[in-house]
């Protein structure tokens, strides 16, 4: 389980996180919408350790991790978790089972002989079998969030956290994207913290949404519950993002 407890970042002139309170339960799929610039990729940020929090708690499993300071003991809470970049961050210098096996090195104690294996094994599972020696510049957009998903889940995981995971994609891979995150859930038995401004996707795959305003969590339950809310800036929100689909 996730527990968020009185979170506060700063930047410069601008509080980003305001005091948040959150509980994530073990095993369910959770989205953070919002407009930009509200907190919710700092957030996902701050969970794994990218960002550090000005005050507050962050507790993975029981484990306050938010002021962390030896490095074996980030490692390790890294190792719980795989984080798909908004723009995949893949290396093109790398063939796409060396961007898979990436992270096993740095997290895991895994022999390196089975590095080609188990990519090859995480490609398959999200539908890139056979692409093990492909150069990155050669998958299409699609094909690069399969793999940079295919890198996450590589050390084995217990949570998955996406940043904004349909960005730039077309509608059709884009519910490709929405399946994927339902199955790495279902088959892996991971939770997942989904980032997005993508209304559908947030609707379809969603156990919980919370949705972020000036820092602060402002709304949250069911996307039944989301999408039926009173509150004036979520309804904006959801009515400027549903006439944006209809003028595509």
């Amino acid at each position: 389980m996730i527990e968020i407890k009185n979170l506060v970042k700063n930047y410069p002139g601008k509080k980003v996180l305001d005091g948040l309170n959150l509980k994530i339960e073990t095993g369910e799929i959770f989205s953070v919408m919002g407009p930009s610039g509200t907190g919710k990729s700092t957030f996902l940020k701050c969970l794994i350790g990218l960002n550090r929090p000005d005050s507050g708690d962050i507790f993975i499993d029981g484990k306050n991790i938010a002021f962390a300071k030896d490095e074996k003991e980030i490692q390790k809470i890294r190792s719980k978790m795989g984080y798909l970049f908004q723009e995949g961050a893949l290396f093109d210098s790398l063939c796409v089972w060396e961007n898979v096996a990436f992270g096993l090195k740095y997290l895991t104690d895994i022999n390196p002989r089975e590095y080609l294996k188990i990519a090859g094994e995480k490609l398959k599972l999200v539908g890139l079998e056979n692409s093990e020696y492909l150069k990155i510049n050669e998958l299409s957009g699609g094909m690069k969030k399969r793999a940079a998903l295919a890198r996450a889940i590589a050390p084995g995981p217990s949570y998955l956290l996406y940043d904004e995971p349909t960005t730039g994609l077309d509608p059709v891979t884009g519910e490709t994207v929405a399946k994927l995150i339902k199955e790495m859930s279902e088959k892996l038995k991971v939770t997942s913290v989904v980032v997005t401004h993508d209304v559908k996707l947030a609707m379809e795959i969603s156990d919980r949404i919370a949705f972020f305003y000036g820092g602060k969590i402002i709304e949250i339950g069911s996307p039944s519950q989301i999408r039926e809310s009173k509150n004036a800036m979520v309804k904006e929100f959801l009515e400027n993002c549903s006439c944006a689909d209809k003028r595509l």
